[in-house]
């Protein structure tokens, strides 16, 4: 089998035998879906396998692509009540495989990534999952981040105000292409933005297909893909999963083959309030946070085009193609809500 791109084989091996069971020869293969760091799974011939994560091979965007600081975050919460996977080490020498990267355990389990895979479990266990994703985040938003050693990680105040002039900065230092669209909702949200409440961990991409769950139960067995996790705002992360949560009725679909169109799944009000009554919190400005979330994911996805269009992902695979037109109806999708949040 051909050693993808960004993986020295040779020195990534005698790395892994140094810290792990595996054995040579190992075998390397990318997993997709992950569309910013790079994944790779790492099999020996006995079948025993781990993780890899390196950040893409070129067009990295300051502190976006940070996997030293994904792997402190996934350290620090090995102890609590989230489930993460159990870690095998960090590498910051670039010399053994041209940037830095981290190694995991594999967690054995279902990513529920499109219909398809949610198709492959009963509706109980889909329903089970999708209230067992919302006690996860409930539960990681009651970390305490000074507890857990993430105090520092990041401000705690102005989350909103902090992230809108990230992505909005991210967004025209990559720009290809104009957008005034994005520009235009990021004006509208960063006049009106809600009081913030005590600052909590906030996962940043929390989503069904960053989970690993028990296909027998749909329990939660491991959350994936710490790398934009900071702290502050809590409701960001209840917004964005809205903006994931596909549902039979909706008028566009910018996400295709959302895994959440299957029958089973809680529908998107019984996610807020299972999230409500679980945390206490208000969630009467959520339309806010759901306009910001799609803004935000339509200028992550614009970065992801942007290095896919310049080569920063390899070889092209065609996967990406999409994603220059889905960033267009996120922005649409993004103006909807802020218009619905009175925005």
């Amino acid at each position: 089998m051909t050693t993808p791109d960004g993986i020295d084989a040779t020195r990534v091996t005698s790395w892994l035998q140094e810290r792990t069971e595996l054995e040579a020869p190992l075998t390397f293969e990318t997993i997709q879906g992950g569309r910013s760091n790079l994944t790779y799974a790492v099999t020996d011939p006995q079948g025993r396998k781990v993780i890899l994560r390196r950040p893409p091979l070129h067009s990295v965007l300051q502190s976006a692509h940070d996997v030293a600081r994904e792997h402190r975050i996934v350290a620090a919460l090995a102890d609590t009540d989230v489930p993460v996977p159990p870690l095998v080490g960090l590498e910051t020498d670039e010399s053994v495989n041209g940037a830095p990267f981290y190694v995991m355990r594999f967690v054995d389990g279902l990513v529920v990534r499109d219909a398809d895979a949610a198709r492959a479990v009963d509706a109980a266990v889909r329903r089970t999952a999708g209230e067992d994703l919302v006690d996860v985040l409930g539960r990681l938003h009651a970390v305490d981040p000074d507890a857990v050693g993430l105090g520092g990680l990041g401000r705690k105040e102005d989350y909103l105000a902090r992230q809108l002039r990230r992505w909005h900065r991210q967004l025209t230092d990559g720009r290809t292409r104009d957008l005034p669209l994005l520009d235009e909702v990021h004006a509208r949200l960063s006049a009106d933005i809600p009081p913030q409440g005590p600052a909590t961990i906030v996962h940043g991409d929390y989503r069904l297909d960053n989970l690993i769950v028990d296909p027998a139960s749909g329990h939660v067995r491991a959350v994936l893909d710490w790398e934009l996790t900071t702290l502050g705002d809590p409701l960001a992360d209840v917004g964005l999963l809205h903006c994931y949560w596909a549902q039979q009725g909706d008028a566009t679909l910018p996400l295709p083959d959302a895994p959440t169109l299957v029958d089973g799944f809680p529908d998107r009000d019984e996610v807020a309030e299972r999230y409500a009554g679980a945390t206490g919190r208000d969630l009467s400005e959520l339309p806010y946070y759901v306009a910001f979330g799609y803004w935000k994911l339509a200028c992550i996805l614009e970065g992801v085009y942007a290095r896919y269009s310049s080569g920063a992902y390899g070889e092209n695979d065609g996967s990406f193609e999409t994603f220059g037109r889905i960033v267009i109806e996120l922005g649409e999708r993004a103006s909807e809500a802020a218009a619905e949040a009175g925005r």
